[in-house]
């Protein structure tokens, strides 16, 4: 049975309301400061710390220029607040030695480039995320769900 961790700290998912990670990268969904109705689909993917940042519809983000832009340290900052910095720097495989507390720390860390990866499959697992927010409470499982085996223990 997987567990779930609590966050390290609480974060406000007003700016990025959905990071994991997840399938080889820190990953997730950055929503636009000028706009209302944009979001970004960040990521950096661990071990070669590529990273990628465009609208949900595949446009890139006008601030990669040569370096993280502004989604991917908002992206990065709510990871180090959801997981540790620990954990996110372990999972990215990240050396950060002493002193790193933050995204920004994080990144600068890495030796990081542009790579485009394709944003349908993170936005597609957030608006799934967003689904899970509209059934009502209950303690019954969800039908999609029952799949997952009984253990009889409280998780």
């Amino acid at each position: 049975m997987l567990r779930v961790v609590p966050p390290a700290r609480p974060r406000k998912l007003a700016k990025v309301p959905f990071v994991e990670l997840a399938d080889g990268r820190l990953q997730g969904v950055v929503s636009s400061g000028s706009d209302v109705e944009r979001v970004y689909v960040a990521s950096v993917t661990a071990g070669t710390h590529a990273h990628h940042c465009s609208t949900n519809n595949n446009r890139p983000c006008g601030g990669l220029r040569g370096t993280p832009c502004k989604h991917l340290h908002a992206l990065a900052d709510e990871a180090v607040l959801q997981y540790g910095v620990d954990r996110v720097a372990r999972y990215l495989r990240v050396d950060v030695g002493d002193g790193v507390d933050t995204g920004a720390g994080l990144l600068a860390r890495m030796d990081s480039r542009h790579e485009p990866t394709p944003a349908a499959v993170v936005f597609s697992r957030f608006l799934r995320h967003l689904a899970y927010l509209e059934l009502p409470a209950s303690t019954a499982p969800a039908p999609e769900l029952h799949w997952f085996p009984s253990t009889g223990a409280g998780c």
